[in-house]
């Protein structure tokens, strides 16, 4: 099931993220960075109701939403799990009318089966000054791939 993640999964998703990270999968996030933007957060849930994935669209500007932070458990990988909540999250984004989607990614290929493209990190000006200037990955190491839908 597909939902809107709550307070009371913040604390799970979070360790689920940072795990991710410490494999090299995606960058780390803090708690509280995570409570702060709950509402950008959607949650997949396995029948016995535990979340086996996690996936966000945060606002960038008037027309740029950001799919990020997605993981789902190895046992539920390549089952549509990652794709739902992608699609949710691009969902959302329409809704809200922002038609300029971007992820920063190590994974091209699903996001490509998606409908995104790979594109220049220098067409996300709101990413870098907001988020990739803080990163100690920013500029000489970054080795995520940006990429972009426009539904």
């Amino acid at each position: 099931m597909l939902r809107k993640a709550k307070v009371s999964d913040v604390k799970v998703f979070h360790r689920m993220i940072n795990l991710s990270a410490s494999s090299g999968e995606m960058l780390p996030r803090s708690l509280m960075s995570m409570y702060g933007s709950l509402r950008d957060f959607f949650v997949y849930l396995d029948d016995d109701g535990s979340i086996a994935g996690v996936c966000a669209m945060h606002i960038f500007w008037e027309n740029l939403a950001e799919v990020r932070s997605l993981y789902v458990k190895e046992e539920y990988r390549r089952l549509g799990v990652g794709r739902r909540l992608v699609e949710a999250c691009i969902s959302d984004a329409i809704t809200l009318d922002l038609l300029r989607i971007f992820t920063l990614t190590y994974q091209t290929e699903f996001f490509k089966s998606i409908g995104f493209s790979v594109a220049d990190k220098s067409e996300l000006p709101e990413k870098i000054w907001t988020d990739c200037i803080n990163c100690p990955k920013y500029p000489d190491f970054c080795d995520e791939v940006a990429m972009i839908m426009e539904p």
